[in-house]
C-alpha cells in the first residue's frame, strides 16, 4: 500500500478526517522549509503539500503568488524542492505531495522527473494546469515510479469529465471548491457544500475527496468533512503566517506549529 493510502486508513480507523497542509517550497528561503514542514507534522498535518515556485502561477490568488515571489528570489528551484523532499524524508513517514505547473516538469523530461521524484520519496504530485486529456504518458511514468497522481475537479467540471478526472486519480481527488483562485475565504460557500456532494457520488468506496480553495479555518474544516469530505486541504491560512513572521523564523515556527494543531482538532469526527 503506498504512503498517502495507508494514511488515510489509518485515520479512517481512528475516526478521523485528514488535514492536508500546503506551503510554498523555499518560503521565505530554501533553508527555512524542512524547518517549517517539520511544524506543520508536529501540530498534526496528515499530508504536507510543498508548492514548486513557478512564475505564472495561474490558479493561485495574491497571497499564494507573493510567497511564490519569495521564493523565486530566495533561489529556490525545481530540483531544490525535490532535495528538500529527501531531507523531511528522513524524519518522517508523513507523505509529501508536490503540486507544480506542468513547465518545469516538462523541461526536467517526464522520466527524469518522476524518476527523481520517486527516489527523493515524493508521495503524490499535483498539477493544476495538466488536463488529464493529455495526461497519458504522464500518467504512465507515474505509475512505473509509484508516485500518485492527484488531479483537480471543480465546481464547473461537467459530470462526464468527473468521471474520467476520477478514473485518472490516485491518492486522492482534489476538489476545487469554489470559482476563481486560491485564498482564504470568510465562510464555506453553498457552491462548495454542492460540489462535494457531487462529486461524492463518484469517489465514495474509491478515493478519498479532499477539499481545497478557500478552506483556512477550524470551523472550515469541520463543515467539509460533516458534508463528506475525507480531507481539508488549507494552505493561504499557513502562507500567510509565513508571510506575516519574516525575519522571526521563531515566532513563525511557533506560530505554523500552533495553528496547524488546532486546525488537526477539528478533523476528530464526532461521536467517534
Amino acid at each position: 500500500m503506498r504512503e498517502i493510502a495507508r494514511k488515510f486508513s489509518e485515520l479512517e480507523k481512528r475516526g478521523e478526517g485528514a488535514l492536508i497542509a500546503y506551503v510554498t517550497a523555499g518560503d521565505p528561503s530554501p533553508q527555512a522549509t524542512p524547518e517549517v514542514v517539520r511544524a506543520l507534522v508536529e501540530g498534526g498535518a496528515d499530508i504536507v503539500e510543498l508548492g514548486i515556485p513557478f512564475s505564472d502561477p495561474i490558479a493561485d490568488g495574491p497571497t499564494i503568488q507573493a510567497a511564490t515571489v519569495r521564493a523565486l528570489r530566495a533561489g529556490t528551484r525545481p530540483r531544490m524542492v525535490l532535495e528538500m523532499v529527501e531531507k523531511i524524508k528522513q524524519e518522517t513517514r508523513t507523505p509529501i505531495v508536490i503540486l507544480s505547473y506542468y513547465n518545469p516538469i516538462f523541461k526536467m523530461g517526464l522520466k527524469s522527473f518522476f524518476e527523481e521524484a520517486s527516489a527523493r520519496g515524493v508521495d503524490g504530485v499535483v498539477v493544476p494546469d495538466l488536463p488529464v486529456e493529455e495526461a497519458g504518458e504522464y500518467k504512465e511514468y507515474a505509475e512505473a515510479y509509484e508516485v500518485d497522481t492527484i488531479f483537480l475537479a471543480a465546481p464547473s467540471t461537467s459530470t462526464e469529465r468527473l468521471k474520467k478526472i476520477v478514473d485518472y486519480t490516485s491518492g486522492f481527488l482534489y476538489l476545487v471548491s469554489v470559482f476563481g483562485v486560491t485564498g482564504a475565504r470568510e465562510k464555506i460557500q453553498e457552491i462548495t457544500v454542492e460540489t462535494i456532494r457531487r462529486a461524492l457520488h463518484f469517489t465514495r468506496g474509491r478515493i478519498p475527496l479532499a477539499v481545497g480553495f478557500g478552506v483556512s479555518k477550524p470551523e472550515h474544516v469541520s463543515r467539509v468533512l460533516e458534508l463528506g469530505a475525507d480531507a481539508a486541504i488549507v494552505g493561504s491560512r499557513l502562507v500567510r503566517i509565513i508571510e506575516e513572521n519574516v525575519g522571526d523564523e521563531e515566532k513563525m515556527i511557533e506560530s505554523l506549529r500552533s495553528y496547524t494543531r488546532q486546525l488537526k482538532e477539528a478533523t476528530h469526527r464526532k461521536g467517534k
